[in-house]
């Protein structure tokens, strides 16, 4: 081990070994991320400067600025870092339990699962936990379908049968939500294809970003402290087993920690698609792929991904506000097929 490249973070009954380009890159990503952020709430029909928006955010700006920036953009701004984050955490750890490079919370079925569940006539709480429950509904069945192959597929083989599982899921799903839509008033079908391509539009601090918070305030460091248990899987469940690791219930923990973060994600952005496929091989190429240093990065990098994609959702057509899912799709579809060539030999 090159000992340059690490540090030790020691306290009192705990010793973590700290890669230095991972601390280095989280502090990069976590100053794009805040500069972004300020950038980002100052464009629109009424452009802020950053200073301005700075001022703002402390109660220094004008009087119209503050309206702007306080009640109008920032709760925009923050469910774009909330819901990247917490679609980017979900599908790196899908990829880690399933040890399949094209796994994310689009290709497992469970938001097509969650477009056919909630609508926005519930409250926000009742969205958020609707959401999840049907998106451990449809997983779980992905994942019991797929082990009824297990017997006959070696391990690998078995994680593919997984992804393919869960996009016939997806189809499925897709099919029941747009039936649904057909059958309803015109006025829901409208606000439904809104929620299913993807987007951030019309947020508020009280129906939004407080609802979704307390989520991202438990599950992300939730999934980091289990970060070691992805690391040992990586290893294969022979090894993991042999080194002492409970594999099956540190998997099925991992499994509801993905359900959970996409399922809050969704719920209140709709199936904003690919973030969590491209975040997690994003981050994979910046800090490696040990998951204590790749789940934080994937965060700061879905983070990163969707508030660029909101702002050119509502700056590129003025005056159409196109939804988030529209760009993050056209940048995501691509790289799937990428990947779907680049893996179509293993």
């Amino acid at each position: 081990m090159n000992h340059s490249r690490y540090t030790t973070l020691r306290g009192k009954g705990f010793s973590f070994l700290v890669q230095k380009k991972a601390v280095s890159v989280t502090l990069l990503l976590l100053a794009v991320t805040a500069a972004l952020m300020i950038i980002s709430t100052g464009i629109g029909s009424i452009y802020i400067s950053p200073a301005e928006v700075l001022r703002s955010i402390f109660g220094f700006g004008a009087d119209s600025s503050e309206m702007i920036v306080r009640s109008l953009r920032s709760p925009r701004i923050v469910m774009a870092v909330l819901i990247g984050a917490s679609l980017a955490v979900s599908g790196a750890i899908l990829q880690g339990v399933v040890r399949n490079a094209l796994a994310s919370p689009t290709r497992s079925g469970r938001p097509e699962a969650r477009r056919s569940g909630p609508s926005r006539s519930f409250s926000s709480s009742r969205i958020s936990s609707a959401s999840t429950c049907a998106a451990r509904g449809c997983g779980r069945g992905v994942r019991g379908y797929a082990a009824r192959l297990h017997f006959i597929l070696e391990e690998r083989r078995y994680t593919a049968r997984l992804v393919l599982v869960g996009i016939g899921f997806s189809a499925a799903m897709s099919s029941l939500s747009y039936m649904m839509m057909i059958s309803g008033p015109i006025i829901l079908a409208n606000q439904s294809l809104t929620f299913m391509t993807g987007s951030i539009y019309g947020v508020s601090w009280e129906k939004s970003v407080l609802p979704l918070l307390p989520w991202m305030i438990v599950l992300p460091p939730l999934a980091f402290i289990l970060a070691r248990h992805l690391n040992i899987q990586e290893l294969g469940e022979d090894i993991a087993s042999g080194v002492g690791d409970a594999v099956q219930r540190q998997r099925f923990l991992l499994l509801l920690l993905s359900v959970a973060l996409a399922g809050a994600g969704v719920a209140f952005g709709g199936a904003i698609n690919f973030i969590g496929l491209l975040a997690p091989h994003i981050a994979r190429r910046l800090v490696g792929p040990s998951f204590g240093a790749l789940l934080p990065v994937s965060a700061l990098t879905g983070a990163i991904v969707l508030l660029l994609a909101d702002l050119a959702g509502r700056s590129l057509f003025p005056p159409h506000d196109i939804p988030a899912g529209v760009f993050t799709a056209a940048i995501g579809a691509p790289f799937f097929i990428y990947l779907l060539y680049r893996t179509r030999n293993r």
